[in-house]
């Protein structure tokens, strides 16, 4: 686990099966449950790990495979249960379902799921995550701000702490759920935010195709990163704003190989901002509107939610 992470206390939720039952997933049985139990999640409920369904009992038998981060599949891939830990709880089984949803923060507990997350693994999310649960996971993310002490917490350890050297470079993998045509390659992209060591942070869109990463050469993407409160389009809480404006930004000192900054291409130079709020260590989740330079514009969405996950390549392991 990178960094020394403050501990939140949790209220556990209470949870109630449906009338219609479905029985719960094979990786919610096998790994969940024993730190659910620890964090009260299930009361007088234990998950049976060879049927994967719930019985009403106050002993819990461990199956060996608790212990092991994965399962092998058929096909003889690995599953791993923390990430599918973090899919279950965005999207449960029907069977559960929280009594009083006031008795607990889910963006609280979702962080501390992708805290579990080795921070090799956790790009595995960009896969497991589709459109929907990625919605559904900015919609999470938005109870963050009901408590004080994980509003204070950031995703970034580029921005969260003072830059005393050179310029720092974070990269991010990123995918959304679909953007409109001219500018389709912006379902999959990476993403680059660097700071300076007066505060002043920016960053890059990183195409993802061959093509286009051709044009980023004469095209690049720039933003300012800026601290900010509230999503203008629909007073939502956020944490911070990608602003691009017209890409003309007077940035000090560029990473190593990044070219000059120009104008942008439409849409991009048409007020694009992507409002972000912080999911977990290293994963963000974002909005992207297009505002409109001109007053009459009414702001729209550019795409979908935008799933972004730090770039830990150089610890990641051929698994």
């Amino acid at each position: 686990m990178a960094g020394t992470v403050t501990t939140l206390t949790l209220t556990p939720p209470r949870w109630r099966r449906r009338h219609h039952y479905r029985p719960i997933p094979r990786s919610f049985s096998c790994r969940m449950h024993p730190r659910l139990r620890g964090l009260g999640l299930f009361r007088n409920a234990v998950v049976d790990s060879t049927r994967g369904v719930v019985s009403q009992s106050n002993q819990l038998n461990v199956s060996p495979w608790d212990d092991k981060p994965f399962r092998i599949l058929p096909s003889g891939k690995k599953a791993y249960l923390d990430e599918q830990d973090v899919v279950t709880f965005i999207d449960p089984p029907m069977g559960l379902i929280p009594l009083d949803s006031s008795s607990y923060n889910p963006a609280a507990y979702l962080w501390k799921k992708i805290e579990d997350i080795p921070e090799e693994r956790r790009h595995r999310l960009l896969r497991l995550l589709n459109p929907r649960l990625v919605s559904m996971a900015w919609q999470i993310a938005g109870t963050r701000y009901e408590d004080p002490k994980l509003v204070r917490k950031s995703a970034s350890t580029l921005l969260s702490s003072s830059n005393n050297g050179d310029v720092v470079v974070e990269y991010y993998n990123c995918r959304t759920s679909g953007g409109p045509m001219p500018i389709s390659w912006i379902n999959s992209f990476r993403k680059a935010v660097f700071s300076f060591k007066d505060g002043e942070a920016y960053g890059r869109i990183i195409s993802g195709s061959l093509l286009a990463a051709f044009a980023d050469s004469f095209s690049p993407l720039y933003f300012a990163v800026r601290q900010l409160k509230e999503v203008m389009s629909t007073e939502q809480p956020c944490d911070l704003a990608y602003e691009f404006g017209d890409g003309l930004y007077d940035i000090k000192e560029l990473p190593l190989g990044f070219p000059k900054p120009v104008k942008h291409p439409y849409p991009f130079n048409d007020q694009i901002v992507v409002y972000v709020r912080y999911l977990g260590p290293g994963v963000s989740v974002g909005q992207a509107w297009q505002e409109g330079t001109k007053l009459e514009q009414v702001p729209r969405k550019l795409c979908g939610e935008i799933l972004m996950v730090k770039d830990y390549t150089s610890l990641r392991e051929d698994k």
